[in-house]
């Protein structure tokens, strides 16, 4: 989980922060987790990724680094979902499989929102699609997926 944080983040400071807050939460709403839902795992994952996204989305805990190093952690963001290594994210399984099977805009769509944490809209503005069409690729690419691996 730490390295999924890591990864998010690029620092090691916030992952632990977003880490700890998002133990925290799965401890105090674990009685609200429906089996019938999904997986405890991926209800876990799902926490640790919106604790992220919103320590992403608050500016405050970045606005304490240099000018060069927030450039340096947006390019370092910039490279975290690769073109053609996606397969190495996946690992061997039912999952890289899953995901060879959906089209590469949704693939890729949904590799940059649950990877590196990017916002629908930082999406869209970098694949230069309306935010709608980012929107219906993650959407649809999202119950391929949930259905490909039931």
């Amino acid at each position: 989980m730490r390295g999924v944080a890591r990864r998010m983040l690029g620092r090691d400071d916030l992952a632990d922060e977003a880490l700890q807050d998002a133990m925290v939460l799965i401890w105090r709403k674990a009685a609200q987790q429906a089996g019938g839902a999904g997986s405890a795992r991926g209800w876990i994952y799902a926490v640790l990724r919106n604790r992220c996204l919103t320590i992403l989305r608050d500016g405050s805990r970045l606005a304490s680094l240099p000018p060069e190093e927030l450039t340096r952690l947006q390019e370092a963001r910039q490279d975290l979902v690769p073109d053609d290594g996606w397969r190495l994210l996946a690992g061997p399984g039912r999952l890289g499989d899953c995901l060879q099977a959906l089209d590469d805009h949704s693939r890729r769509a949904i590799l940059m929102a649950h990877v590196a944490g990017f916002s629908h809209g930082e999406i869209s503005a970098r694949q230069g699609v309306p935010l709608g069409t980012t929107k219906s690729w993650i959407r649809r690419g999202l119950a391929s997926l949930k259905e490909c691996l039931s």
